[in-house]
Parts: structure tokens; sequence; C-alpha cells
């Protein structure tokens, strides 16, 4: 029975709000009991059996008269032990459904289950905030979304905040930062050794709030993603025709939509030499011999593209493939860049999956 009692889920605890177990009026040996009392007893049993009892979940008022009765008991005796517990267990055993006690823990049951959208909406309403640690949802971010707060919040909320993230991305939000910026939070996390851990808990929390009072968006990916995932797959007319105009419109705009598409001309530049076979195993032989000889006929960048693939995979196959591309002569137009985009297309689902990272622009490693 006790090995029972500490697998039980401590929901069941919480949910009876350290109320008493059953009195049994008349028990030989058996002293009356308080509730205080007998919800001590059951909670320091449980413990003793190794059980994992997230106390925290209680509301502060029951951590406290708990802490407070566990104070206050001395000893009891192993009949008044048994009695509690069978009672305890015995009203236990009465539940068969529970559930959450409040929108948190309802959100928290159905997470992955409703949409974002309704679980943010309800959230809001509610006014529930994510619960758990807020730093642990703030080091989840990528250093982009975490770079506004460094520069809107004072240079001390700033040193809490490098101080709480990982290292390596803490450099890497430091080093975006103007010298004189980044030297005056360097400066304030020297005075950080006084920082109480309820100040910090608070400070990732008013942060996480921020994130939260951030409209719903309908689209994942930023404005200029978007239009270079299409550019991607677009002919290189209509490519070039797209961002010269967004270059007379919104230079800024333009010069993002650029980072964010890769062509077959970006190969030597954003792909690791060593997952040059990964590209040619997620291909047919036909569509790879099209798309390379295209971009030999093309010449300039995308015949470097082309080299780079035969010069990074085993000799025996790039000499096949040279033989091919030889006997195949030149191909149309819309052809070749069809096979040229179906080369783009199977990279990027190898970086979706995890198989292979790309490399920045400009950057001599590979993205982790």
């Amino acid at each position: 029975m006790a090995l029972a009692l500490s697998e039980r889920s401590f929901d069941e605890v919480a949910m009876l709000k350290l109320s008493p177990v059953s009195s049994r009026p008349g028990a030989p040996g058996i002293v009356t009991l308080s509730q205080r009392e007998k919800a001590a007893i059951v909670v320091r049993f449980l413990l003793s059996e190794g059980a994992e009892l997230t106390l925290a979940d209680l509301p502060e008022d029951l951590q406290a008269a708990l802490t407070v009765q566990f104070g206050q008991m001395r000893h009891v005796d192993r009949a008044t032990l048994a009695a509690v517990v069978a009672e305890f267990a015995e009203e236990l055993e009465q539940i068969a459904l529970l559930f959450p006690r409040d929108v948190a823990g309802a959100l928290t049951a159905l997470d992955g289950r409703i949409s974002p959208q309704t679980a943010a909406r309800l959230r809001r309403e509610a006014g529930v905030r994510q619960t758990g640690d807020p730093w642990d949802r703030l080091r989840m971010l990528p250093a982009d979304k975490l770079l506004p707060f460094l520069s809107s919040e004072s240079v001390e909320v700033a040193a809490v905040m490098l101080s709480k993230l990982d290292v390596a991305k803490s450099a890497d939000l430091l080093s975006r930062l103007p010298g004189t910026e980044a030297r005056r939070i360097a400066y304030a996390m020297s005075l950080t050794g006084a920082v109480t851990p309820d100040a910090v808990y608070r400070i990732g929390l008013s942060l996480a709030m921020q994130l939260d009072a951030v409209p719903d968006r309908a689209f994942s990916e930023d404005p200029e993603q978007r239009v270079g995932e299409i550019l991607n797959m677009s002919s290189p007319a209509t490519r070039d025709d797209v961002l010269t105009g967004l270059e007379e419109t919104d230079a800024q705009f333009a010069q993002s939509v650029r980072r964010a598409i890769f062509t077959f001309a970006d190969i030597p530049a954003r792909i690791n030499p060593r997952d040059a076979p990964k590209i040619t195993r997620g291909l047919d032989q036909p569509t790879l011999v099209r798309a390379l000889a295209h971009a030999r006929a093309l010449g300039g960048n995308a015949e470097d593209a082309a080299d780079f693939i035969l010069g990074n995979i085993s000799q025996r196959m790039a000499d096949g493939l040279r033989e091919e591309v030889t006997q195949t002569g030149k191909v149309k137009v819309k052809a070749g860049e069809d096979a040229m985009s179906a080369v783009i297309a199977t990279i990027r689902e190898l970086v979706a999956s995890g198989e292979m990272a790309m490399r920045q622009r400009g950057s001599d490693e590979e993205d982790e």
C-alpha cells in the first residue's frame, strides 16, 4: 500500500486541498487529529516513501499551513499512521477523474491539442501567464528575438539577461551591439553580484510577459523570408526583376530578401563540402544531370556550383556524371531551371530535417 500511495500523482493530493481523511470514531488507540495534522501525516509519509511531491503547485497559503504544521508535529505511532494512510487511500480510490484546478492547468493539459491562437486568447482573457521558469522560455528564443530587449531595456536588466542566457548566445548578442552600449552592459554585469533570485525571476517574468503581449501573427515566418522562399523557386528573370523593383521601393527590405534567397549559385558559399553527397543521393540522376548541364552552360557562379558538387562526391560518381552531362549537351532553359530548382528544394528539405546545415552568407562556419 505504501508503494502504491507513493506513486500516486501529487495532483490528487493537491486536489484534496489538505482536507482530512474521514475520521474513525471509536478506533482503538487512535487519537483525534485535525485536518492539518492528517494532511501533514500523509505528505510526510509520501515523502518518506520517495514520492516526488511538487509542493510548489499548491496555493501559497496551503504551503505555509503545511510547513507550520510540520514544525509543530513530533511523532506518530504505527497504529495512527496506518489508520490515517488507510483512510486517505480509501478517499483516493473513490476518485475516477481529475480535472485541472484552473485555466492555467487546463491550458497545460490541452497543450498541443488546441490551436496556439486559442490558447493565447484564453491566456490573455483569464490573465494567465506562462507557467514554469520564464528564463527557460527566453533561452529557447533565437538571438534575433532577444536583441530588441537589450536595446529597449535598461543596462541593469540587459546585464541580468546576458548573465542568465547561454554563454554562446550572450556573446553573439553582445557582438551585435554598438561598442559603447556593449561596454556599458559588460560593466553592469560586474554589479549583479547582489541581485536576489526573486529579482532575477521578476525580470524574466517581465520579459516573458512582453512576449505574450505581442499580437498573434498569421504567418510564422518573417515577410522577407516568405518572399525569399517564393523567389527561390522562381525563374532567374522573374527573381531579378522583382528584386530590382524592391530595391527601388524599399532598399532595406530588398537587402533582407536577398539574404533569405538561396539559389543554385549560392551552393559553394553556403553548403559544407562534406554534405555534397547528400544532395546527389536525394535526387534522381536525370534531374541532377540536367541541372549540372544547364549550370555549366550558364557559366560563372552557376558553373562554379556544378564544379563544387562534382568535386566533393566520389571520383567514380563524378566521372559518370561528367560523361552524362557531355552526352546530354545543351538543355532547354525551362528544363534546366526546373532541374536546378529541384536541387535547391532537395537541399532545403535536408536542412529542414536536420540532416545538413547551411552556412550564413559571408561566414566560414556552419549554422548550428
